[in-house]
């Protein structure tokens, strides 16, 4: 891997630490039932209940989720482990 792609998932692992307590992305409100789903995706996407959607650079998963809550099939990818790891979690 080069440098430059190296920092980069470097950094998105860093972040993913200090993002998982933030108030921004409110893991704990998500997992109470919160949606951070935007009324632009909303509207964009409709009704997603028996669809297939890929998101990409899914970071630790919040709105993959979301999607999932909403009926669709879900698969999350993202280039930070960590990320992966706590959207398993």
């Amino acid at each position: 891997m080069n440098k430059y792609l190296q920092a980069n998932q470097k950094r998105w692992d860093q972040l993913t630490v200090e993002h998982e307590t933030s108030t921004f992305y409110d893991l704990a409100g998500f997992r109470t039932g919160k949606d951070r789903l935007r009324s632009i995706e909303l509207s964009e996407l409709g009704n997603v209940e028996g669809k297939s959607l890929l998101h990409l650079q899914c970071h630790f998963g919040i709105d993959t989720l979301a999607w999932a809550r909403r009926g669709a099939t879900v698969s999350g990818v993202d280039f930070s482990q960590k990320a992966i790891t706590l959207a398993q979690s």
